[in-house]
């Protein structure tokens, strides 16, 4: 694969990022808006960037993908109509969830809306328990359920039956009757999520019913397409970080929510690897949101224990914090005339008002504008020219409903707001979790990400940023990188110190089995296995890494660990083993990059508004920069996809294959 002719896509909320990587290592990089129908934004991105390498679509050896078809789905309410068949008794469990608030103290507030209406839930009189079948299946009561399903014209079916992560016989059961009788996708507890927790099950359950049909036909939209260019069929990029063949996706349709995000972690581990950092804060700023993660010691953060628009997830993805501040974020003051930025976006159409296209309301990247870290030599994506007049507009009138003096200040006030948000995000994944962000370095990118590095990391104490030469892509250099991944899971719960060895080595070989069956190359394939624990009372659990042969010492040892870090004590106590976990890995090398560079291109010098000061700054084409160059603050580095500030008190180097280190440093210090 290495020398093979590489195209990755990833669709972003206001853009679709491509990088093409050819056989003689040269990277190549477009942004096109996103469509309504992604295929269409992927389309006509792949022909733009083969152009641009002056190649035939045809010639390329391998095509991998990340979209938000899922998660936009679940965040809009825009998914199948869903029925639900669950055990006599418990048809609201998905309504009821959990005692937990979304706010404590708001008397007023609301949880979200269950995705299967009570009229499309239905009951079967069968029962097991932690024990066994107590009760079995009546399938002519299950074919009389069918026909209520049928007629309710119902898109996707969720079979979530009581205690079927431990004895599935009667959810399978009832999951063949359906199958059989009804032309619509039926997605099964067991097959989904065979972990205990009867609310997260079934709400976990229901999410993949719901996005399944969109996500099928978004696929064959997509491969028909795909097929029509000459291109492969694309391989996708799921929640965990790894990819997955189109097949393996349409039966797990609820693992690609949050792919995007989970290749721009992917590519930012890559990129920064060289750079020799214990621990990796990952930032990446898009035009509708920014997402956030952690790798430490190479190791991507993961979880179980994600939420999507206040509704559980459990499947395992990469342990990603978002929040709703992109360079299309509006900034408005709210009834309290205090400033605030987002989460609502001006999008791409019409987009901030410095793209000319219509929009009026300010935006971060309005703000960045005014400030003068993005100017007339700028092109916005590669092709979009700056409308300074009326960015400088947007920000006058939002100064005067904010009552600031001019533009200028609304525009330092939205740059603050916008970093203080990311910050706060920034240490929800460190400081909440037992890490210090000074010990770790920050890798930035995305449309927006490069701009506010530097700001953010002063802010935090963080001392090194790392600025892939890919950054305003990385999302789609990640999905050239990624492992092929795939991840099981079993409930198993037992006192560690009484564990029966020979019964978890039959669990874990029994998961080896279910994850390589989805492998593309067994051979090819290495199964890693983890285990959650937890204390003997507690509610939730600790997941960490396992041995090949099952060592209960070696497990407590390193749960204990694992929990003094996160929490910041370890107990005498009892330990619990509750799941078994494991996963198939194909690892895959990223493909090679030659950087060349050359002579340092200025195109213009501006007068630019830092935090210490307006400065005279200058301007250069970041590609122009040699390998191994030098880079004082204040500076502007400017490439087609993104732009890099370099403040006053910031020094940087460019790596031999263009990725640039930001340290701080100076005469100030």
């Amino acid at each position: 694969m290495s020398r093979t002719v590489r195209l990755g896509v990833d669709v972003g909320g206001t853009f679709t990022d491509v990088v093409l990587s050819t056989a003689s290592g040269t990277l190549l990089t477009a942004k096109v808006p996103t469509t309504d129908d992604q295929s269409v934004g992927v389309v006509a991105g792949i022909e733009k960037v083969c152009a641009d390498a002056g190649i035939d679509p045809g010639d390329v050896d391998s095509f991998t993908h990340a979209m938000t078809v899922s998660v936009n789905a679940l965040l809009e309410d825009d998914g199948a109509e869903t029925a639900l068949v669950t055990t006599e008794g418990f048809r609201d469990v998905l309504e009821i969830g959990r005692q937990t608030r979304p706010d404590l103290y708001d008397i007023t507030v609301e949880k979200p809306t269950p995705l299967v209406p009570r009229r499309r839930r239905f009951e079967v009189s069968e029962r097991a328990t932690v024990d066994g079948v107590r009760r079995a299946v009546d399938e002519q009561e299950v074919s009389a359920v069918a026909d209520e399903i049928r007629a309710t014209d119902a898109e996707s079916v969720a079979v979530c039956l009581l205690h079927a992560y431990q004895h599935p016989e009667n959810e399978q059961a009832v999951t063949a009757v359906l199958r059989d009788e009804l032309d619509v996708p039926v997605s099964a507890s067991h097959e989904v999520l065979a972990e205990f927790r009867e609310y997260e099950r079934t709400a976990t359950t229901v999410a993949d019913a719901y996005v399944t049909p969109v996500i099928d036909a978004y696929l064959g939209r997509l491969e028909e397409r795909a097929d029509e260019l000459g291109v492969p069929a694309p391989r996708i990029m799921q929640a965990n970080g790894g990819i997955a063949s189109v097949e393996t996706v349409r039966r797990h349709a609820v693992t690609t929510a949050m792919s995007g995000p989970a290749a721009g972690v992917v590519g930012a581990a890559e990129t920064a690897g060289p750079v020799a950092l214990d621990g990796l804060v990952t930032f990446d700023m898009g035009g509708t949101s920014s997402d956030v993660s952690l790798v430490r010691d190479g190791e991507i953060a993961q979880t179980t224990n994600a939420e999507i628009n206040g509704r559980p997830l459990k499947t395992p993805m990469v342990d990603v914090e978002t929040v709703g501040a992109g360079g299309g974020s509006i900034a408005w003051v709210d009834a309290g005339d205090a400033l605030r930025v987002g989460p609502k976006s001006a999008g791409s159409d019409p987009g901030p008002a410095c793209y000319g296209r219509g929009g009026t309301a300010p935006t971060v990247t309005d703000a960045n504008v005014v400030l003068g870290y993005i100017g007339a030599s700028s092109a916005l994506g590669g092709e979009l020219s700056v409308d300074e007049p009326a960015a400088e507009e947007a920000l006058s009138s939002l100064a005067a409903e904010a009552g600031l003096d001019d533009a200028r200040h609304a525009a330092r006030g939205v740059y603050s707001v916008a970093n203080a948000n990311m910050s706060r995000a920034i240490r929800s994944v460190t400081v909440e979790r037992g890490y210090d962000p000074r010990e770790f370095g920050l890798v930035a990118f995305g449309g927006a990400g490069p701009m506010h590095a530097a700001a953010v990391a002063d802010t935090l104490g963080i001392q090194t940023v790392v600025v892939p030469r890919a950054c305003g892509v990385l999302s789609a250099y990640g999905l050239l990188a990624a492992d092929e991944r795939h991840d099981s899971v079993r409930t198993l719960r037992s006192r560690l110190d009484a564990v029966a060895t020979t019964a978890i080595e039959r669990a874990y070989d029994e998961l080896a089995s279910d994850v390589l069956e989805d492998v593309l190359d067994t051979k090819s394939a290495v199964v890693r296995r983890a285990a959650d624990l937890r204390y003997v009372g507690q509610s939730f659990e600790l997941t960490v890494p396992a041995p090949d042969q099952f060592d209960a010492d070696v497990v407590a040892r390193r749960f204990h660990e694992a929990h003094e870090q996160a929490y910041g004590y370890r107990l005498a106590d009892p330990i619990e083993l509750v799941n078994v976990r494991s996963s198939a890995v194909v690892e895959r090398d990223a493909p090679p990059v030659s950087y060349e560079g050359g002579d340092a291109v200025r195109k213009a010098s501006r007068e630019v508004r830092f935090e210490a000061g307006t400065f005279e700054t200058p301007v250069f084409d970041r590609e122009s920069l040699a390998a191994h160059a030098d880079v004082t603050g204040p500076a502007i580095l400017e490439q087609d996809e993104s732009t890099v500030v370099v403040p006053p008190a910031w020094r940087g180097t460019v790596g031999g294959d263009g990725t640039l280190v930001l340290r701080r440093g100076g005469d100030d210090e």
